[in-house]
């Protein structure tokens, strides 16, 4: 997968979809910062995920970003999606690759250097690392620190992604220590400070 330094920010939609998102959404894409956006609804059916879908996908095309599902090969493979993330409990990579072949498949690992290893065995195509600080976007049972991304940096030949609680007072700190892409998604969509456009801006 080819790294654009420039554009280090793996984009996550917020938990639901308002009318007006649309619209931001395609206004964030052209900071021309952001490499990925997921598509992750928890609380939504297959049949409006899918809706949902069609129309952000659009907007990822026309702004060149990866458009990936989380959670729902199915969902990946029925929108055409660039691909799927999966968490430990979600289907295994083998399977996944059977129904979206070569598309991209990235993997939580935590904070586990031996999920990271066996990720990277099965050929997942980026592994995510977190959570690095609090969040308030999905509860968290694992904490990731430096020292672990420092490793990981070390032997894994695929990108890895910070996630958990990142924002302007220490995304700079994850980049210095070469994470690969920064998972971000409250301080785009729920900042007490700063609509998306402007928040996106601050991160250079």
């Amino acid at each position: 997968m080819k790294i654009d330094n420039r554009k280090f920010v793996y984009l996550i939609s917020p938990n639901k979809i308002s009318k007006d998102f649309y619209n931001q959404l395609d206004i964030v894409l052209k900071s021309k910062k952001i490499s990925f956006f997921q598509l992750r609804l928890k609380n939504y059916n297959f049949k409006k995920k899918l809706n949902v879908g069609v129309k952000l996908k659009k907007i990822c095309k026309k702004n060149n970003v990866l458009f990936i599902i989380n959670d729902d090969v199915l969902l990946a493979k029925k929108l055409g999606a660039d691909g799927c993330h999966l968490g430990q409990k979600d289907m295994k990579i083998q399977e996944a690759r059977k129904i979206i072949g070569n598309k991209i498949i990235g993997i939580t690992c935590h904070n586990s250097i031996r999920l990271v290893n066996k990720a990277t065995k099965e050929k997942a195509n980026y592994v995510a690392l977190g959570a690095f600080y609090s969040t308030k976007t999905k509860k968290t049972r694992f904490k990731a620190n430096i020292s672990i991304l420092r490793k990981v940096k070390k032997f894994a030949k695929v990108p890895v992604i910070a996630i958990g609680g990142i924002k302007l007072e220490n995304y700079k700190k994850l980049l210095l220590n070469k994470a690969d892409f920064l998972a971000i998604s409250s301080y785009i969509w729920n900042n007490k400070n700063f609509n998306p456009q402007e928040a996106i801006k601050k991160l250079k």
